[in-house]
């Protein structure tokens, strides 16, 4: 679930976007790609084609369960959507390492991920 209390906020577009402590964004409805692109730029990533389609994947994943999805939903989820090549652990740990499930989640405006640290 998300937080509903902003630790920080990021301006985007001239919009107070408000962080959880985590960084995830506290009112979903504020996310745009403008603001998955500041939160990147802040963690010194690019997002490329292939960023964005694991995070349209998050996002369609949380809109049909409301709820964001761990690593094995994801790693499903992405092998569904993009093919076995890309619904793997490994090729989702390069787009987002350290945990994709959570880093993703964030990027794309959803609370973080139960079960995730």
């Amino acid at each position: 679930m998300a937080t509903t209390q902003a630790t920080r906020y990021i301006i985007v577009e001239g919009r107070d976007i408000g962080l959880d402590p985590e960084g995830f964004v506290v009112d979903l409805t504020a996310w745009t790609p403008a603001v998955a692109e500041a939160l990147a730029a802040e963690e010194g990533r690019e997002l490329t084609s292939e960023h964005w389609e694991v995070i349209e994947v998050l996002r369609a994943f949380y809109a049909r369960y409301e709820s964001a999805p761990a690593m094995r939903p994801l790693v499903k989820a992405v092998s569904q959507t993009l093919g076995s090549d890309k619904g793997r652990s490994l090729h989702l740990m390069r787009l987002f390492p350290d945990s994709p499930a959570k880093v993703g989640a964030r990027l794309a405006g959803l609370p973080k991920p139960t079960n995730c640290l």
